[in-house]
């Protein structure tokens, strides 16, 4: 029955868009089928979901509907590509906690007026440690290393519609551990210059492992990935240099709550239970939710600062005072060049910084 509904969907769908180029929406109706859905804070390739430049950072590390031909973008949103984004290269890099680094690079091209396309890739180096055995004997040293690939591809449809798609290939080494997989990004972009105003829909990380970190000899023990269904609108306002943006986030799970570990028991012998406090509705409700403003006041200047409330809510800390789900960033252009800087705050007193430069190689040609 729950397949003949979704199949008589997909016809009402078919219905009401005749033009073939709009066929494609009814295969996002399926998309989330495809995937094994995570629930909150558990999967594999959680790095997936780190912030891809400065300015995604200041903007609250996820934004799928801002559409003014920043080439990053498309890392979030594959139908964000347009003719603005041809032969543009953007590099990100970013500190992280405790000396780690992540970072991402992406190039656009476009063929013609409808056909976009991008290659990028993500990071992030977790350095290296030393290694000893279980005698504490020194070994040899070892690294850890995440690594995805994007190949993004969009299709302009009409003058306010764009849809694409994200192919991404994944490898995880963490020592004599390694894991690899395929993801799938699939997203749709209205935007209308004249109002200013953009919005997207995204299904973020469809895919699976096709080799897990852990054998035990018998099979496999592959684990979900962080699965995402995004929602998100950006309005410029008429008369002010400022441009508000609205994110949702895991739209395709209420509950985002998790069993925490860190919480003071009140028996001097350790025997009583700790339970973890209920979130209420509007926290909850809250917590899909990311907030972001820019300052506009020329085209080669911005400011921008987010609120991401279920970052605050998980990583505050009771007794210390904390800016976590707060983020700022701004950028300049110079020359030819792009600059950005983002700065985010993803633990206690612990600020993660992130620049970007990017630039258009048709400005270098002769």
């Amino acid at each position: 029955m729950g397949l003949f509904c979704k199949r008589y969907r997909i016809s009402l769908l078919l219905k009401m868009y005749k033009k073939k180029k709009i066929i494609i929406l009814s295969a996002l109706a399926l998309l989330p089928t495809l995937s094994i859905f995570s629930q909150a804070g558990h999967g594999v390739y959680q790095f997936l979901d780190l912030p891809v430049s400065s300015r995604m950072a200041a903007l609250g590390s996820s934004n799928v509907s801002l559409n003014d031909g920043d080439l990053n973008f498309a890392f979030m949103n594959p139908a964000l590509l347009s003719q603005q984004t041809h032969m543009d290269l953007g590099l990100n890099v970013a500190s992280y906690l405790a000396d780690i680094r992540f970072g991402s690079a992406m190039y656009g091209h476009s063929f013609g007026s409808k056909n976009h396309c991008a290659i990028g890739m993500q990071y992030v180096d977790y350095g290296r440690f030393r290694g000893f055995n279980e005698l504490n004997q020194e070994r040899e040293s070892f690294t850890a290393k995440d690594f995805a690939m994007s190949l993004v591809y969009t299709r302009t449809l009409t003058e306010h519609l764009s849809m694409g798609a994200s192919f991404k290939p994944i490898a995880s080494i963490f020592e004599r551990y390694s894991s690899f997989g395929l993801a799938f990004d699939a997203g749709i972009n209205y935007n209308n210059p004249q109002r200013q105003f953009s919005a997207g829909l995204v299904f973020r990380n469809l895919g699976r492992q096709l080799k897990a970190y852990h054998d035990d000899g018998e099979r496999q023990h592959f684990e979900a990935l962080p699965f995402n269904v995004l929602f998100g609108f950006s309005q410029r306002f008429k008369h002010a240099p400022l441009r508000f943006s609205f994110t949702a986030h895991n739209l395709q799970q209420w509950d985002l709550s998790y069993h925490s570990t860190n919480k003071a028991n009140q028996s001097l012998f350790g025997g009583g239970e700790v339970r973890d406090e209920k979130i209420g509705f509007f926290d909850m409700l809250f917590r899909h939710m990311i907030f972001g403003m820019e300052f506009l006041p020329g085209k080669n200047f911005y400011l921008a600062a987010a609120y991401h409330h279920r970052r605050q809510q998980e990583m505050s800390m009771n007794g210390f005072k904390s800016m976590a789900g707060f983020s700022f960033g701004g950028g300049i252009k110079l020359h030819k060049f792009q600059i950005g800087f983002g700065m985010t705050q993803f633990q206690v007193k612990n600020f993660s910084y992130q620049f970007s430069i990017s630039t258009s190689l048709g400005d270098f040609r002769l």
